[in-house]
């Protein structure tokens, strides 16, 4: 099968290049700065300003965008957005204009779809909620499933467990015993480990009856005082230092709800299709993370 994936060479496209590689699809890349690379067929632009060449494709895999991690300025709120709702809308014209259209197109998404939950239990068939990345998610969605006569699946990822993202940030802080929970510690955070998050693309991938929204959460989510006391027993290190809400705020001001924020999210409609987790708890997903980069790092 020859896959078609923008943001291939990021934090969730790697793997999933690595993991569709190792199955034996041919990958094509798009990137802004296009350059021959040995683990693609091929790599096309993929412009900021008219739709990328999409033929010749058996699936397109859309996960490029502007990092969510940072201070939310309003120019990275623009950005956010923009790469996101007008890069999907420039894919949709592209798979519309396409004589021969690939089977699927799995476009990226996040849970911050449903907003703040609460203690509320969420799956695929719960509404959207309110905020800044909720309105993203939603229009982000939206503009995928404008793409006509072409199966449509939209990844909902939680907090994805690996060597990059958010957990390249707080690795190091919790190996130096500086870790602590986040507020007050009864935030709920749906977490997956990265090569479950390709496997599920690739899963969504093939099997024909997958369509729309799909949950890249684990079974169970966790409170973030259990996170913060499993990631500390992990790495063989105490979790003393406890972040305070107010503290967030002031520092990070719109972006702490990424923090602070409630989001008890199952992936109800991954599971029943028969999507099973290689890392179906959070331990085992961060011993894998941890061991792997111990194993790669100098004596």
């Amino acid at each position: 099968m020859r896959i078609g994936i923008t943001g291939a060479t990021g934090f969730i496209g790697g793997e999933l290049t690595r993991l569709a590689r190792g199955r034996g699809h041919e990958i094509v890349a798009f990137s802004r700065h296009p350059r021959p690379d040995a683990r693609f067929i091929e790599v096309r632009c993929l412009a900021t300003d008219e739709p990328p060449n999409v033929s010749g494709l058996d699936a397109l895999v859309h996960l490029a965008g502007e990092t969510i991690l940072g201070i939310w300025t309003p120019p990275k709120k623009r950005r956010i957005r923009g790469s996101r709702v007008e890069g999907t809308k420039r894919i949709v014209e592209a798979l519309d204009a396409c004589a021969e259209k690939p089977a699927v197109f799995v476009c990226g998404s996040a849970i911050g779809y449903y907003g703040d939950t609460g203690d509320s239990i969420v799956d695929e068939s719960s509404p959207a909620g309110t905020g800044f990345l909720a309105e993203v998610a939603r229009e982000w969605e939206a503009e995928s499933q404008r793409a006509r006569d072409i199966r449509v699946v939209n990844i909902r990822t939680g907090l994805v467990i690996g060597n990059g993202g958010a957990m390249k940030l707080m690795g190091p802080v919790f190996r130096t015993g500086l870790g602590g929970r986040l507020g007050n510690g009864r935030q709920w955070m749906s977490c997956i480990h990265v090569t479950d998050v390709a496997g599920m693309i690739l899963h969504a991938i093939d099997n024909v009856e997958v369509s729309g929204p799909l949950n890249a959460v684990m079974p169970e989510p966790v409170r973030n005082e259990e996170f913060t006391r499993t990631l500390a027993s992990v790495v063989g290190r105490p979790a003393i230092l406890p972040a305070p809400s107010l503290a967030l705020k002031v520092a990070l001001g719109e972006a702490s709800q990424l923090l602070l924020g409630s989001q008890r999210v199952r992936p109800l409609r991954a599971i029943e299709s028969g999507f099973q987790h290689r890392f179906p708890d959070l331990r085992s997903a961060l011993a894998d993370v941890l061991k792997e980069r111990l194993d790669h790092e100098p004596d």
